[in-house]
């Protein structure tokens, strides 16, 4: 008796896991059944407002079923990317993620109320964007070398603008800083209008500007740009070269716009949006769209999302301690 009542109690739990996994597949194919909520962890008009709006519009597309885009503006992103890391996790509540929110916060705020490798579920990185060294007319460079000695000739004396402490382009110009072995003085600003202003007027001798300000100073002939902080030339300014290109090893800063789902999400579900946004952002209306924010298409599964996040998290965190850079709201 004792050896068919065993069997008996395997093929109980045998059982009892085939109906699971089958309502949790039957779940994930009824998914979504109603609208899904796209938090947008920022005012509209912003990068992470275009892309992640583009990409609700894509999977309502693909779904039949509306992805609603929600800014949830505050603290920098962190008080919309909370809300989403507090969501249940049945997949109908998204985060549109950044850098900012997703890397750069975790070092720079100990009380940050998530933590980003915990708390969310990885689905798909969906953007990219770079950022131009641009210097101001008068100083008399012309390459990333040329400004670099010229740099190293005055420690200190070069002035460069930021949209603010803790922001990417302060950080980046930190490690700029490490790796060319120069010494330049902090300017922040709030915002990217007077940081740019101060470039062009040459208060600031430099500094690191997001891709579409940039563009325009560039083409006017009011700044000069040096060099692009990808590891790859862009593909909306081809021709300027790398930073890495110009001489300055390991160098590499970007923005990443990303998706993400409150961990514990269904893998299913999580399959299901990484495919429909892997097959449907890179379209040609999609890449233009992006491109003329500045931003480049970048997707890719959700382990290649976590280990770009992991890794930027270790790079930015090392930075952030060894100069004891405070996150300001």
């Amino acid at each position: 008796m004792g050896v068919v009542h065993k069997a008996f109690c395997a093929t109980c739990v045998a059982g009892l896991a085939a109906m699971q996994f089958m309502a949790g597949a039957a779940c994930a194919q009824a998914y979504p059944s109603k609208p899904v909520r796209v938090v947008i962890p920022a005012a509209s008009g912003g990068g992470i407002d275009i892309v992640g709006r583009i990409a609700a519009e894509k999977l309502t597309g693909a779904f039949g079923i509306q992805f609603i885009a929600e800014n949830r503006a505050g603290a920098g992103g962190r008080t919309g990317t909370a809300t989403v890391a507090k969501s249940p996790n049945d997949g109908y509540t998204l985060l549109a993620g950044t850098a900012g929110t997703t890397i750069l916060a975790t070092a720079m705020y100990p009380d940050l109320p998530y933590v980003p490798l915990r708390d969310f579920a990885p689905i798909s990185m969906l953007a990219t964007t770079s950022y131009l060294l641009i210097i101001n007319s008068a100083v008399p460079a012309r390459t990333l070398k040329e400004f670099i000695a010229l740099a190293r000739s005055k420690p200190g004396a070069l002035n460069y603008a930021t949209t603010g402490v803790g922001s990417p382009a302060h950080l980046g110009n930190e490690l700029f800083d490490i790796l060319a072995g120069i010494q330049t003085t902090h300017i922040p600003f709030k915002g990217s209008v007077g940081g740019v202003t101060s470039v062009v007027q040459g208060d600031s001798q430099f500094m690191f500007a997001n891709l579409l300000t940039a563009l325009p100073l560039i083409r006017s002939g009011r700044v000069v740009t040096l060099g692009v902080t990808s590891l790859k030339r862009s593909t909306i300014m081809p021709d300027v070269p790398t930073i890495i290109e110009g001489g300055v090893k390991d160098f590499e800063m970007q923005q990443f716009f990303s998706m993400w789902a409150p961990a514990g999400t269904s893998k299913d579900i999580i399959a299901r949006l990484n495919a429909e946004i892997v097959s449907r952002l890179p379209s040609p209306d999609t890449v233009s769209r992006f491109a003329a924010d500045g931003s480049e298409v970048n997707v890719g599964t959700p382990e290649a999302l976590y280990k770009v996040t992991a890794d930027q998290t270790a790079k930015w965190s090392k930075l952030i301690r060894e100069k004891g850079i405070k996150g300001e709201d």
